[in-house]
């Protein structure tokens, strides 16, 4: 028999480690970034056209590379980062494998342009599917500039997997916020089609977190810090207030390098355990650095996860510190049996002395003597020198005459007419009994009878199937009542959730949104559907935010659909509402007149029903 196993040929193993390294444009983007600090530099300038399909650029002023360095930069596990394996576990950089460019270059066409700070001429290399097509001498400022074009060129299946630009648009955001967070001394520019998107200078942390996610962050932030011998813990945690569903603003790095840990997530929540409502989720940006001895990076392809030695230290540590930030910045309750805040000075009055108070009496004031006389002394009070008692003698003479006056003038209750009103009935009153035709069991289900017997209906889902079908048919036949806000509403969202709104503006107002001002970070909205108040507003678009995190679908239809899902979900009435019976009888009413009554719009079902038959069996 034959022998069957070869060897792959080298374009084909670059392509397969391309799949382990790139996924998406937002992949390429990452790598770049993490080899541009490596190599030390403070200025890094990120160029991205039609989400990373077309082209990435990244330049960066760091130490640049020598002619021999650019070239055996493609090449697979070359690196400058470790010398043995030991070294894995004492990491001090981004990168360490030698996969990213040699991966990158077999699945597009690179051009690089390097040059070292002291050489006068640099290195330009062009790369077409791992294989070298030029290389020159030229005039290149110091540092490295690496463009990336035409992604999966020659993977026509991986190209076909890619999402729609605005959803990979939003994937290379989030890479480049994290890789900004994690080094707020390096300033970080991103272009997007010839638009300034971000325009981060160098800054302290927590200067950073606001120039990415808006001006309002910092009134949200509560510092941490922690310094043991075990781990170094600093940043920040948002206010319970200002919890949000999602999770966006989640954020840990460990030696500056962003890792999900969702260990590490349970110690904070733990700490903002009875702060928060349900189903909220806090923010949070931690930065922890220990000894990479203690680390094992190398778990995953990605890089994102981190086995440490000792994670139960670090939880109870972490824990403990965020607890203590939020009571020592009088965020969670603190119970002090020795201070009653009513005793404490203001401040206005600390360093005051206290006054004497003047007091004058009059000690010949009698209320009761017929008239007071006029004192000598200077110190009579002013108000009790012309006091005067009047005299109460022929009290009975007051009321004389007052019955002939009545009798005179004919008053009598006889003589008056009294116009009745109109009472005007309830629009839902008849002039018969009612007969209740529903029934709300546990304010949650609504029973209803039927010639065959009775169907139970699930209040919040049939909600949903009728805000579903009115929401696409006002978006459909753009046909919705909006109602005018007297004062308009503000909302400050992150720069990557303004970007998602703009591409659902056009669907939300044909809903009956009303923008009347988009910002970087703020929207400003004049006038909201009728059927949802001002109160849950906010709510209702965070949670729409929320589920569009995932993916915006390509198609305008899908959009629209999930747009729609969302905004019923958010808008529908909840278990536990109490229905009057007029409104459950609308309910059943409008449920029953949808084109697909039986299904919530999430397949879910709406209703039962028991026959008559079915109550019998219950009673054999």
């Amino acid at each position: 028999m034959a022998d069957i196993i070869k060897l792959l040929p080298d374009h084909v193993a670059n392509q397969i480690a391309a799949g382990e390294v790139v996924q998406r444009p937002a992949s390429v983007v990452k790598e770049l970034l993490e080899n541009a600090i490596d190599a030390t530099a403070t200025e890094i300038k990120l160029i991205v056209k039609e989400a990373g399909k077309t082209l990435i650029h990244v330049i960066d002023n760091g130490f640049g590379m020598s002619e021999t360095d650019a070239r055996l930069s493609f090449e697979r596990h070359a690196t400058s980062k470790i010398q043995a394996a030991e070294d894995l576990f004492n990491l001090h950089t981004k990168g360490f494998r030698g996969e990213a460019l040699a991966s990158i270059a077999a699945i597009a066409h690179v051009e690089l342009q390097t040059k070292k700070e002291d050489s006068e001429l640099g290195t330009r290399i062009k790369i077409e599917g791992s294989k070298i097509i030029s290389q020159e001498v030229v005039t290149t400022p110091t540092g490295t500039s690496i463009a990336v074009k035409n992604l999966f060129y020659n993977i026509p299946a991986r190209r076909n997997f890619l999402k729609s630009d605005a959803v990979e648009l939003r994937h290379i955001i989030d890479e480049f916020q994290r890789v900004a967070l994690a080094h707020s001394n390096i300033k970080f520019v991103l272009y997007h089609n010839g638009n300034e998107l971000f325009n981060l200078p160098k800054s302290n942390y927590r200067q950073r977190i606001v120039n990415i996610l808006g001006g309002k962050t910092n009134e949200k932030l509560v510092p941490i810090q922690e310094d043991t011998d075990i781990v170094k813990i600093s940043g920040f945690v948002g206010k319970p207030e200002f919890a949000k569903k999602s999770r966006n603003e989640q954020f840990f790095f460990v030696n500056n390098r962003f890792i999900k840990s969702p260990y590490l997530h349970h110690a904070i929540t733990a700490a903002f355990e009875g702060l928060l409502k349900d189903k909220m989720q806090p923010s949070y940006f931690i930065y922890l650095e220990v000894n990479p001895e203690t680390i094992d990076i190398n778990i995953h392809p990605t890089k994102t996860e981190i086995k440490f030695d000792d994670e139960h230290s670090l939880y109870a540590m972490l824990r403990a510190t965020v607890k203590h930030s939020l009571g020592q910045f009088n965020i969670a309750p603190v119970l002090d049996f020795e201070r009653d805040a009513n005793l404490d000075t203001p401040y206005d009055y600390k360093n005051k002395q206290a006054s004497t108070p003047n007091i004058q009496v009059d000690r010949s004031f009698n209320p009761f003597a017929n008239e007071v006389k006029t004192q000598k002394s200077s110190n009579t009070a002013p108000r009790y020198q012309n006091y005067k008692k009047e005299s109460t003698e022929g009290w009975e003479s007051l009321y004389v005459g007052l019955e002939s006056k009545s009798n005179a003038g004919n008053f009598s209750t006889e003589n008056i007419e009294f116009e009745s009103e109109a009472v005007t009935s309830s629009l839902f009153t008849n002039e018969e009994p009612r007969e209740t035709l529903t029934y709300q069991l546990h304010r949650k289900y609504i029973v209803s009878s039927i010639k065959s017997g009775i169907v139970i209906i699930d209040q919040h889902r049939a909600h949903q199937r009728v805000l579903y079908e009115q929401l696409l048919r006002n978006i459909t036949v753009n046909d919705a009542v909006s109602q005018q806000l007297l004062f308009p509403v503000t909302f400050s969202f992150s720069t990557s959730e303004i970007a998602l709104l703009k591409e659902v503006k056009e669907s939300l107002e044909n809903i009956g949104f009303m923008f009347s001002d988009i910002t970087e970070d703020t929207i400003e909205l004049s006038g909201i559907p009728s059927n949802i108040s001002e109160s849950e507003l906010q709510i209702i678009i965070e949670q729409m935010l929320n589920d569009f995190q995932g993916e915006i679908p390509d198609t305008g239809f899908s959009q629209t659909d999930v747009l729609v899902k969302s905004l019923a979900k958010s808008m529908a009435i909840r278990t536990g509402k109490k229905l009057e019976t007029e409104e459950q009888e609308a309910l059943v009413n409008n449920l029953f007149a949808c084109k697909e009554p039986s299904v919530s719009p999430f397949q879910k079902t709406i209703f039962i029903t028991l026959s008559v038959d079915d109550l019998d069996k219950k009673f054999i």
